[in-house]
């Protein structure tokens, strides 16, 4: 049956539509004689022009797929793949036809972490996942999704540049990632890491620029003139440090004016902030007790900060359907079959979406 366009049998032919039937035509005598009806099958002019209008705009679509796609393949775009499902299947049986498709990679690429570090309420739990990552998972990603990787780093610090805010655990990331990968590049002959030394060498010297324009980053002061929280009671101000659920943000609350660091110094927040990282019994372990017989709260909350985990706490994260084995954003819909999806749906942490994959 003849094609419309380029026939892939014959390069450099195509068959066109004439009154006389259809007839092969090369690029000469396509330039000799352009015609609407070599491209439309009505005999009407408005539909003929209709017709053609229509065709060339989904040859300009295509030729631009291509070239995105080209592009993306040689490095040249930092735009990242993604899908149009937000959701993926975790399969944990190899077979033919979902290999490749239960991978941290591949759930890396199809999640929608670019549009997540736009939310507040994601912004946290993807700098978290991508720390993770960094420390030991970032030679299992495939190449296009370690190239996914750079790029939402990239778009984060630009994010924090921008807002002036999270400027501390960007910092964190940065300087984990960059300890990794000056391991990980001396292993590049033995394929742990997908591309060329170069290109990773260029990584890390952005990283190192990325480093330096946080450390020159200065927050400017407010310039509203409205009420602050030095004008407010101390109670008050006490009952907003206590919602800090990081020590380090109570010491930099304190290094503001010395009317604050005289609060941040109160007991009873360090206590509750220990009983709230820690269990009773982690705590029994690293007691401290000061010369007149207290408890040293805050400097216990930063010995067992070393050495253990703090409690994480996100406003949103990553779901799990046990019914369906589908991981998903919460606020985006996915194919279950269950009665009640929320009932089989579990809250993932950085930890638990990276454990999920371990199989």
């Amino acid at each position: 049956m003849p094609f419309l366009g380029q026939d892939w049998r014959s390069p450099g032919q195509s068959w066109v539509k004439t009154e006389e039937g259809w007839k092969k035509t090369t690029a000469d005598d396509k330039n000799n004689n352009v015609s609407v009806q070599s491209f439309c099958k009505v005999e009407e002019e408005e539909e003929e022009c209709f017709n053609k209008e229509n065709l060339l705009l989904s040859l300009s679509y295509d030729m631009a797929a291509k070239k995105r796609k080209k592009d993306l393949m040689n490095n040249n775009t930092k735009v990242p793949y993604f899908h149009r499902e937000k959701w993926i299947y975790v399969h944990k049986g190899s077979t033919k036809e979902r290999h490749g498709y239960c991978t941290l990679g591949e759930a890396f690429n199809r999640l929608d972490f670019c549009s997540a570090i736009k939310d507040t309420r994601r912004f946290n739990y993807v700098v978290r996942l991508l720390e993770l990552i960094a420390k030991s998972k970032l030679p299992s990603l495939s190449g296009v999704a370690q190239k996914n990787y750079m790029n939402i780093l990239e778009r984060i610090v630009q994010k924090v540049l921008n807002d002036q805010q999270n400027v501390r655990p960007i910092k964190e990331l940065l300087q984990t990632l960059y300890i990794s990968l000056c391991g990980l590049v001396q292993d590049v002959g033995k394929s742990v890491l997908v591309g060329n030394i170069n290109i990773w060498v260029h990584r890390m010297e952005n990283i190192l620029q990325y480093q330096q324009q946080l450390d020159s980053i200065q927050i400017n002061r407010p310039t509203s003139t409205g009420m602050s929280l030095t004008d407010l009671p101390a109670s008050l101000q006490l009952n907003i440090m206590e919602r800090l659920s990081d020590g380090r943000d109570l010491v930099s609350l304190g290094q503001v004016c010395p009317e604050l660091g005289s609060l941040t110094e109160d007991r009873l927040l360090w206590k509750r902030l220990c009983q709230y990282h820690f269990t009773d019994r982690q705590i029994r372990k690293r007691l401290m007790v000061s010369d007149k017989g207290h408890l040293e709260w805050k400097k216990m909350y930063f010995k067992l900060s070393r050495c253990y985990s703090l409690r994480e706490q996100y406003s949103d994260t990553l779901h799990f359907c046990s019914h369906c084995h589908i991981l998903f954003w919460k606020d985006t819909n996915h194919p279950c079959t269950a009665n009640n999806p929320d009932s089989c749906t579990t809250s993932l942490s950085p930890q638990d979406f990276i454990n999920l994959f371990n199989f």
